[in-house]
C-alpha cells in the first residue's frame, strides 16, 4: 500500500506540473521554482511532514521535497548557530544530494560523450 500511496502522490505532482505547462504561460523554470516554494511553505505550517510520512519517496523526491529540505536545514541550523544558521543551514542540509547530482552528472557526461546539437 506505500508504494501505491507513493506512485498517486508522486504522480499528482507530475500531473499538476504537466497541467501547469500546457494550459498556463508558466515556464517550467517558473513552475520549478513554484514547486520548491510551496515545499518551503508547507513545510512552515508543519503539512510536509505529514505529507511524507504518508507517502513517502512520492513526497519526498518532487522538487516540494527539496524545499521542505531547505526549510527544514534552515530551522535546524537557526536553532543550533542563530541567525547564522540561516545562510548556512539549507546547504548543509542538501549537500549530499547535491554532489551525487554533481557526480552522477559528471559520470554520465564521461561515460557517453555528449555532443553538442
Amino acid at each position: 500500500m506505500e508504494l501505491l500511496w507513493a506512485f498517486l502522490i508522486g504522480g499528482l505532482f507530475c500531473a499538476i506540473g504537466q497541467l501547469l505547462i500546457d494550459y498556463t504561460k508558466l515556464t517550467p523554470a517558473r513552475i520549478l521554482v513554484a514547486y520548491v516554494v510551496a515545499g518551503v511553505v508547507l513545510s512552515a505550517f508543519g503539512w510536509y511532514p505529514k505529507l511524507i510520512s504518508f507517502a513517502g519517496g512520492g513526497a519526498s523526491v518532487p522538487l516540494t521535497g527539496f524545499g521542505h529540505l531547505l526549510a527544514e536545514g534552515i530551522r535546524k541550523a537557526v536553532d543550533e548557530k542563530g541567525f547564522l544558521g540561516v545562510f548556512t543551514g539549507g546547504m548543509t542540509s542538501a549537500a549530499g544530494g547535491i554532489t551525487a547530482a554533481l557526480i552522477f552528472g559528471l559520470l554520465a557526461a564521461v561515460i557517453f560523450k555528449p555532443k553538442d546539437k
